[in-house]
């Protein structure tokens, strides 16, 4: 599955568009608890702990994107969109673009 921020795939075109696809993931609360109970492994100002968070909750959101992509029939998805919100004190990572077949 080709998942792409740009318009388009280079090289190939779209033949079908299968629609707007969607994966969300949720961090609780107590994610946060976690986190700055182990900011002894803070750095530089970064927390390993907590990008290791935030790119766990991505590759979840992405995931589920994918899966809903292929279960439409799709092969790629272009357009794709990265979000991260805060919503009571719960962080929601959320991806989102358009499910294509390929030529």
């Amino acid at each position: 599955m080709i998942v792409t921020t740009t318009p388009s795939v280079e090289g190939r075109s779209i033949v079908d568009y299968k629609g707007v696809v969607v994966g969300e993931a949720i961090l609780g609360a107590n994610v946060f608890r976690d986190i700055f109970a182990g900011i002894t492994d803070i750095i530089g100002g970064r927390s390993g702990a907590y990008e290791a968070s935030l790119g766990e909750a991505r590759a979840t959101a992405l995931g589920e994107l994918e899966d809903r992509a292929r279960a439409l029939g799709a092969d790629a998805v272009v357009g794709v969109d990265l979000d991260y919100e805060v919503i009571n004190n719960m962080l929601m990572v959320s991806a989102s673009g358009t499910a294509v077949k390929l030529g």
